[in-house]
């Protein structure tokens, strides 16, 4: 019984826990990989500035001096984040930050940058060669 409350114990720590970092870290990687066009940052700022105003793809190409389909393009990948939602006014479509998903990952780029201590004897005293062992 104590054996497969052990093995249990485990693949919960590993679905759930592993798991869960697993997802972060793809989650991060998207993220870094939508923003590490500097046209995709310069627009995502400029959204970011704007609001709670929405902008049209004409306003965003004119403001960032790239043209309109460029612009569509960027908007598109930002948009399959779930980064910017786009609003139909008439015949066009205004383009405007998602504020709950902008503060999610915000959250996870913290997450990426925390320093934290590490406890005595790990992880490298585990793993490496002690001198006299060489």
């Amino acid at each position: 019984m104590i054996v497969f409350i052990c093995i249990f114990s485990i693949l919960v720590y590993t679905y759930i826990v592993i798991d869960s970092e697993q997802k972060t870290t793809e989650l991060q990687a998207a993220l870094f990989g939508t923003l590490a066009d500097p046209t995709r940052l310069k627009l995502i700022k400029l959204l970011c500035r704007q609001q709670p105003h929405a902008l049209c793809v004409n306003a965003l190409a004119g403001i960032l001096g790239v043209s309109q389909s460029a612009v569509s393009q960027h908007l598109r990948l930002l948009k399959s984040i779930g980064l910017v939602r786009g609003e139909r006014r008439g015949y066009h479509i205004h383009y405007y930050v998602n504020a709950d998903v902008i503060k999610g990952y915000r959250d996870l780029v913290l997450n990426v940058f925390t320093i934290e201590e590490t406890l005595p004897g790990q992880p490298c005293q585990n793993n490496c060669l002690k001198r006299e062992d060489a």
